[in-house]
């Protein structure tokens, strides 16, 4: 378990925090833009969302690269604290026209109307970026490809199962139904999306502060962990996927990893 690394030093801060600087700016550019252009009508408020929740959440990506890499727990959670106060009500301009730019007419029944869907998904990735940073420090690349899935996978399953599933799949204590093709969407997508993670920052091992994976465990791993993100796709409530997918897929290949090195 590691809280602060013992090879910190004044060169590691400015070089951290200047990357912080970077994620910031590319968050507020993916958020502020959807807002521009919906002020603007180029974009309706579904697009401005899906806009956001694509491309906010790969601020992630930076996180291997800190040297003490809690500081991605302090971007998402900055995230996340401005996703909860962001509402009709807010005291803050921009706080109210961000819930007015991406807010959906379900969250408007709340009891405190907020942006519940944005604010879980930057809750999870707070959640599991502070979990691979204390705990994994060296194997950041499975939290990445847990919140990648999230951001991308779960969206495309939903977009090609609406538009070209034909074989429901009812889960009936869920809910909640799913579709084959959106099914098949999700598990492909996640590969690549692995795949891609794996094979960056670890056997490329970009930013030299990664655990080495072969090409074989990147294959491997790819394989399983979009396997277990689609089986919880589907058995996840729809309402809380954006929780469930990427902390129960991330803390899933985190737990079998460990297991097979015990063997």
């Amino acid at each position: 378990m590691e809280l602060f690394p013992s090879n910190y030093d004044v060169i590691a801060l400015i070089v951290d925090l200047m990357l912080v600087l970077v994620a910031f700016l590319y968050v507020g550019i993916s958020i502020f833009t959807p807002m521009i252009l919906y002020k603007k009508e180029k974009i309706n408020k579904f697009q401005a969302r899906k806009m956001v929740h694509l491309f906010a959440g790969l601020a992630v990506l930076v996180t291997p690269f800190f040297t003490w890499k809690l500081f991605g727990t302090i971007i998402a959670g900055l995230l996340t604290v401005v996703t909860l106060l962001s509402s009709k009500k807010s005291k803050v301009k921009k706080l109210q026209e961000l819930y007015e730019t991406i807010g959906e007419e379900a969250e408007e029944s709340l009891e405190r109307p907020y942006l519940q869907g944005p604010f879980h998904y930057c809750l999870a990735i707070t959640l599991i970026v502070t979990i691979a940073a204390i705990f994994f420090p060296n194997q950041i690349y499975f939290a990445i490809a847990g919140i990648l899935i999230m951001i991308i996978s779960d969206t495309l399953a939903s977009l090609f199962g609406k538009k070209y599933g034909k074989h429901p799949i009812n889960i009936s204590w869920t809910k909640t139904t799913r579709s084959l093709e959106g099914s098949i969407m999700m598990f492909l997508s996640a590969f690549i999306l692995c795949f891609g993670a794996f094979l960056i920052y670890g056997f490329f091992n970009i930013g030299g502060t990664q655990q080495a994976l072969n090409f074989f465990d990147v294959l491997i791993l790819s394989l399983i962990t979009s396997l277990v993100a689609t089986f919880i796709e589907l058995i996840s409530p729809s309402t809380w996927d954006d929780l469930t997918i990427p902390i129960g897929t991330t803390l899933s290949i985190f737990l079998i990893v460990y297991l097979a090195s015990l063997i």
